[in-house]
C-alpha cells in the first residue's frame, strides 16, 4: 500500500469512527480547574464515564495540547460539570478556543477547593482528586475520585448525532428531589438560567 493510499485508509477510518461516536448520545459536560495562578480553564467534554462506586470514581478524556489538561494537572483536581437544557450557550464558549472564555459565562468557585462551578449552566457537579492518568493517542484519560457533589433535579443537556438536543421528559421522571452531598461542609448551591446558543462543531 503506497502512502498516499495509507493516507486515505486512515482518514476514512477516523470519519467512520466519529460518525459511529455521534450516533451514541450523551450528556454534556464541562470539565474546570485552575492553574497555578488561579486562573479558571476549561472544556466542553464529551468523554465522561462512571468508573467504580467505591471509592467513587469516574474518567474523563482531555486533548494532550489543552490548557485545561495542564490546569489539571497542576490543581490535581478537577470539576465536572453537568449542564442543564439552557447551558447550550456555555457549551458552545467552551468548546471553542476563546482565549477569554470564561468571561462570557458565570462561574464561582465552589467546593473545599475551589474549583470553578458554572453556577448559571450547570445542574450538578462533582468535585474530583485525580488518581491517575494515562496517555493514550492525542488525549490523555484522568481517573478522578468523587470527593464531593452537588446536584439539582433539571432536564439534562443531550449532545448526540453532532448537534445538542433537549432530553423531553415529564418533571415526574426527573429523579429524587434536589439534594446537596458536602462530605467537606461547603455549602454550594447552583443557580440561574442560560440562552440557547448555536450548536459547535464536537469532536
Amino acid at each position: 500500500m503506497s502512502q498516499r493510499d495509507a493516507s486515505q485508509t486512515r482518514l476514512k477510518r477516523q470519519a467512520g469512527y466519529r460518525d459511529f461516536m455521534s450516533s451514541f448520545p450523551s450528556g454534556v459536560a464541562v470539565v474546570t480547574s485552575m492553574d497555578g495562578r488561579g486562573q479558571p480553564f476549561g472544556c466542553t467534554c464529551s468523554s465522561l464515564c462512571s468508573v467504580t462506586l467505591e471509592p467513587p470514581t469516574l474518567l474523563i478524556c482531555v486533548r494532550n495540547d489543552s490548557g485545561t489538561l495542564a490546569a489539571l494537572r497542576s490543581k490535581g483536581a478537577f470539576a465536572v460539570n453537568l449542564l442543564h437544557d439552557r447551558g447550550r450557550r456555555a457549551a458552545s464558549v467552551l468548546a471553542s478556543g476563546l482565549a477569554d472564555r470564561f468571561d462570557h459565562v458565570r462561574w464561582e468557585p465552589g467546593g473545599a477547593l475551589q474549583l470553578p462551578y458554572l453556577v448559571q449552566d450547570a445542574h450538578s457537579v462533582a468535585e474530583c482528586r485525580i488518581t491517575s492518568s494515562k496517555t493514550v493517542g492525542d488525549h490523555t484519560v484522568v481517573f478522578g475520585e468523587v470527593s464531593n457533589v452537588t446536584c439539582r433535579q433539571d432536564v439534562p443537556l443531550l449532545y448526540g448525532f453532532r448537534r445538542f438536543e433537549t432530553w423531553n421528559v415529564a418533571e415526574s421522571d426527573l429523579g429524587a428531589a434536589e439534594k446537596v452531598t458536602q462530605p467537606d461542609g461547603a455549602a454550594n448551591q447552583l443557580t440561574g438560567r442560560a440562552q440557547a446558543a448555536v450548536v459547535p462543531e464536537m469532536s
